[in-house]
């Protein structure tokens, strides 16, 4: 028996993240006796909520007591109370920066061709990852007004990238792609004809990486382009790399393809450290107690940090589940539509588990 003990923080946070977060620790009790590890949970309420009444949001002491466990399991941020930006800045970048979580992982694989937008596209189409740089870039929050309130107001907004961050994160994509071996393709998807110091720098370490590995095919897209082809000739893709500004755009985009943001989850990973794991869909205020959100999202996550402490069999006995709960029950994969509620969707996935 796998006597390991892994710790893992839980962050149910706003809207309807709770609800889904139930359905992942529901799943993460199943999968752990089938398989015989052992884990503990302790919970934060890092929440709107939380911050109306105390003020306080994510604190250094915080952060110093997540770096104890083995991976943090988020549900969703974001509480039409509190103005937009201070619970994004305050609990997820002030953990992704924190933690050095410096790659934003997005799996994008479709699992059943009724609930993909696009014609004549099957799961053999639409299976590829997004690799985000996760702490630089227009996401570093620099940048200064000049002559505010006035007519002459500039606004400037610095798109930081460091020779570092940029490498690091190029390196993970091309490792990653090896380990998927899949196409064995990585792409590059940038702007340099127009934003010529980033992407000039980003391109000349691609480029510079990419020797070391000659087994993977590389080539170059625009993110205009990366977009048009995604939704035309999403098959091309097998690994993209791209920065936190583009990444953040064509994940949503990968998200719909696949059939929506109720089946759409990420990774805010560390690789030399602690790692969160989150639905990418939001609080869903409006959707808030009537179980009616798709959990499958939270769960595929819950799939992304089994895989990512080294539980693989477990990993993919969740993705299994998901997919049979995808191509045999669900009539859609939208809220209030799939046929079930959000407890009876999390149910679904224990019994084909």
């Amino acid at each position: 028996m796998n006597q390991k003990m892994y710790k893992i923080a839980v962050i149910p946070g706003d809207g309807t993240g709770p609800e889904v977060v139930a359905e992942g620790l529901k799943v993460l009790d199943a999968v752990s006796r089938k398989f015989a590890f052992r884990y503990e949970t302790k919970i934060f309420d890092f929440s709107g909520r939380r911050y109306r009444e105390t003020g306080k949001i994510v604190e250094d002491s915080d952060i110093e007591k997540l770096r104890q466990y083995s991976a943090i399991f988020l549900g969703a941020v974001g509480d039409p109370e509190v103005k937009p930006g201070i619970l994004e800045k305050g609990v997820l970048l002030k953990i992704r920066f924190s933690l050095d979580q410096y790659i934003n992982l997005r799996p994008v694989k479709l699992y059943n061709a009724k609930f993909c937008p696009l014609k004549n596209k099957g799961p053999k189409d639409i299976d590829f990852v997004v690799v985000r740089e996760n702490t630089e870039g227009l996401y570093k929050g620099m940048g200064e007004f000049k002559d505010k309130d006035t007519k002459d107001e500039v606004a400037i907004q610095i798109s930081y990238n460091t020779h570092r961050g940029v490498e690091r994160c190029i390196r993970y994509a091309f490792e990653y792609c090896r380990r998927r071996n899949k196409k064995k393709k990585v792409t590059l998807c940038g702007k340099t004809n127009v934003l010529t110091y980033a992407w000039d720098l980003w391109e000349r370490v691609f480029y510079a990486v990419a020797r070391e590995y000659p087994d993977i095919q590389t080539d170059y897209a625009h993110v205009d382009a990366t977009c048009m082809w995604m939704v035309k000739n999403p098959e091309w893709f097998d690994v993209i790399v791209t920065d936190n500004m583009f990444g953040d755009i064509i994940t949503d985009l990968g998200a719909m393809i696949q059939g929506g943001m109720g089946i759409a989850a990420g990774g805010n990973i560390n690789p030399e450290g602690v790692s969160m794991f989150e639905p990418i869909g939001g609080s869903a205020p409006k959707y808030t107690g009537k179980n009616v959100i798709n959990p499958l999202a939270a769960i595929c996550a819950l799939g992304m940090l089994l895989e990512n402490i080294g539980e693989h069999k477990a990993a993919q006995a969740v993705e299994d589940a998901v997919i049979k709960v995808v191509q045999k029950k669900l009539k859609s994969l939208s809220a209030g539509k799939m046929g079930y509620s959000t407890q009876e969707v999390g149910d679904l996935v224990v019994s084909f588990l």
